[in-house]
């Protein structure tokens, strides 16, 4: 399997969707890394995961996952010696109390869920931890309580803090320094408070000038009734944060000398959680487990795309017991591209532990190796055609591919002459058949569907076609040839029988018939110059299709001697080729005689001046010789 397998099947857009069902970010990383595994019995505990997953939820409805969020970096930062802050170790205990009520949850549902309930035995419980934690953190901060140390060092801050508020309030009621007094309040500068004083009164007022405002008509002073006490405050506050610097640090090495059991923690949890999405998905579209077997052998009982929304016609599919390949024929837009995207992402979803949309006797093969080769995958960088890059694809496909590869081919041959395509592709589906290869390929040759009919081991298939509506039914159809329906379309759409008799014949025994046409029956082209005379010559004013654009312009300069015109196309003026136009509508039709054609590439604004000018306008005169001298100078 390669990425261009991942792409074609839309695997990764599938995965985006069961991770919407995530709670976390775990569960997220998990599946992003997830990959379809070709070892049977891990792709069996996977589907076993998913399946006692969805008992519990049908069961319970929820699984109590608050507080399991990602602690990833967290235990990063332990790693390097990072101390955790409180906001990281409320985090932690989260995290820890979350693994224990997952761990309470799931050892309940043994019942349910042996396997999952197992996994619940490796989860390590923290609760002395978690309240040590609980004890010293107190809304993301150190609590007071968490040594009596910090509680006496807080009571002395709070006993200073109360002091010099108290001396601040005099100084503040004291009449004498009212006229000094800028605001009646105390502030807080650089952890010191102070006392908001007019700049013009700096030198009147007895203290350390802290902060100056912006405008500078304030200074924030520090009175000398209170620079010791700031000073004593200041040496207190600089040993809380000491003292709660030690209690981090104790409980972030609480949290270190577990940090083997808590990634274990990690692990099972970011594990739970994507097994959760994958049956919290397998709930939403009502999914099975199907049936397992390493042999190849395919069988899709009313199965559904699970990207596809709306109504979706069930597929149902066979391979790998009577046939080894399948050729799949039928008309475009017919649902055979669909089939093999089906077939595809269904067996890559089961081999990654994902339920499917499907009837329970559905069983599926787990493979070594699954390779595409759908759409076009022409190389603009590299120079490939559609054909060339197919080629490169199918090269590289043959060259890893084995008996135990499944092979799914869009239109395999095409993009080349048709008898070459067939053949090629014929000895291409030989050659894997011969590799022992699970082959599922749709096309429009004969050649190939011919060859599946004589062929034991290949077995050919069709699209459902409603033949009175013209419309697809979107329905495989196993051991039935299909039709391009190329002549019933084109009878119902009514052309010609005899067109559809020879049509027919060509097809049958490739007898053309090559007799010429009367001359006289020919109108042949006036030459005049040596040069074929154009049927038409264009005018200006004629709306005309642009044949290279599929668009639509307006003749503006009549055709020169290299026949070419100049047409008004999308606000432009654009060289065309008379070969290459083709007439829309002439202008005698869109116009009537006399109107003038110069309106129809003159913007409005320049039309209005030119008018003003002519009938005398004073302003627009004014305007014009303003315009004069600007040009000049």
């Amino acid at each position: 399997m390669n990425k261009i397998t991942y792409e074609k099947l839309q695997y990764n857009e599938l995965k985006q969707i069961i991770k919407t069902y995530c709670v976390s970010g775990l569960g997220e990383q998990l599946l992003d890394k997830l990959e379809p595994s070709s070892n049977m019995k891990v792709v069996k505990n996977r589907l076993n995961e998913t399946s006692e997953a969805r008992s519990i939820l049908d069961a319970d409805g929820h699984v109590p996952f608050l507080g399991t969020s990602n602690i990833g970096n967290i235990i990063r930062n332990l790693e390097k010696g990072v101390m955790l802050d409180p906001f990281e170790l409320v985090h932690t205990v989260d995290f820890l109390r979350g693994c224990r009520k997952i761990k309470q949850f799931m050892l309940n549902k043994e019942f349910f869920a042996p396997v999952l309930a197992s996994y619940a035995n490796s989860l390590s419980e923290f609760i002395a931890v978690e309240e040590e934690i609980n004890f010293a953190i107190k809304g993301n901060n150190v609590a007071s309580t968490a040594s009596k140390e910090l509680r006496r060092i807080r009571n002395n801050i709070d006993s200073v803090e109360e002091k010099i508020k108290e001396r601040l309030g005099k100084f503040l009621n004291n009449s004498a320094n009212k006229k000094y007094i800028q605001e009646f309040l105390i502030s807080k500068k650089d952890d010191r408070y102070t006392i908001p004083i007019k700049a013009s009164y700096k030198n009147q007022v007895a203290g350390t000038i802290i902060e100056v405002s912006s405008k500078g008509s304030t200074v924030f002073i520090e009175p000398n009734t209170v620079t010791k006490l700031n000073g004593e405050l200041a040496t207190l506050k600089a040993e809380e944060a000491m003292e709660e610097y030690q209690i981090l640090a104790t409980l972030t090495g609480m949290i270190l000398e577990n940090l083997h059991e808590i990634n274990i923690n990690l692990e099972l949890i970011s594990q739970y959680d994507m097994v959760f999405a994958k049956a919290k998905f397998s709930k939403q579209i009502d999914g099975i487990e199907p049936k397992l077997n390493d042999h190849g052998y395919i069988k899709l009982v009313r199965c559904k795309h699970p990207l596809l929304t709306g109504e979706v016609v069930p597929l149902d599919f066979e391979i790998g017991k009577e046939h080894r390949s399948l050729i799949i024929t039928g008309p475009n837009a017919g649902g055979k591209t669909i089939v093999l995207k089906t077939i595809g992402l269904l067996t890559l979803a089961v081999m990654s532990g994902f339920h499917i949309m499907a009837d329970k006797e559905t069983e599926i093969a787990v493979f070594e190796n699954i390779f595409v080769d759908i759409g076009d995958n022409q190389s603009i960088e590299n120079a490939l055609s559609t054909f060339s890059s197919h080629m490169k694809n199918i090269a590289e496909i043959m060259r890893v591919s084995n008996n135990n590869t499944l092979l799914l081919f869009d239109e395999i041959g095409s993009g080349t002459e048709p008898n070459e395509g067939a053949a090629l592709a014929i000895s291409i589906l030989e050659e894997f058949y011969h590799m022992g290869c699970m082959t599922v390929a749709t096309t429009h040759y004969g050649e190939i569907k011919r060859f599946s009919e004589m062929h034991e081991d290949f077995m050919n298939a069709a699209m459902q076609f409603n033949s009175d509506t013209l419309e697809p039914m979107y329905k495989l159809l196993i051991g039935k040839s299909g039709e391009s329906n190329a002549l019933w379309i084109s009878q119902k759409m009514n052309v010609r029988e005899s067109v559809l008799r020879r049509a027919k014949a060509y097809m049958e025994n490739k007898e053309y018939q090559l007799e010429r046409v009367n001359e006289n029956k020919i109108k042949k082209p006036k030459i005049v110059n040596g040069k074929t005379e154009e049927k038409y010559e264009f005018k200006k004013g004629d709306r005309v299709k642009l044949l290279e654009l599929n668009d639509y312009g307006i003749v503006y300069r009549e055709m020169d001697k290299f026949y070419n015109v100049v047409v008004f196309y999308d606000g432009e003026f654009i060289e065309v080729n008379v070969k290459r136009i083709s007439l829309d509508i002439s202008r005698k039709e869109l116009y009537p005689e006399g109107y003038d054609l110069d309106t129809l590439f003159i913007e409005y604004n320049i039309r209005k001046n030119q008018h003003d000018i002519e009938r005398g306008s004073k302003k627009a005169l004014r305007k014009m010789r303003r315009e004069i001298r600007k040009n000049r100078d």
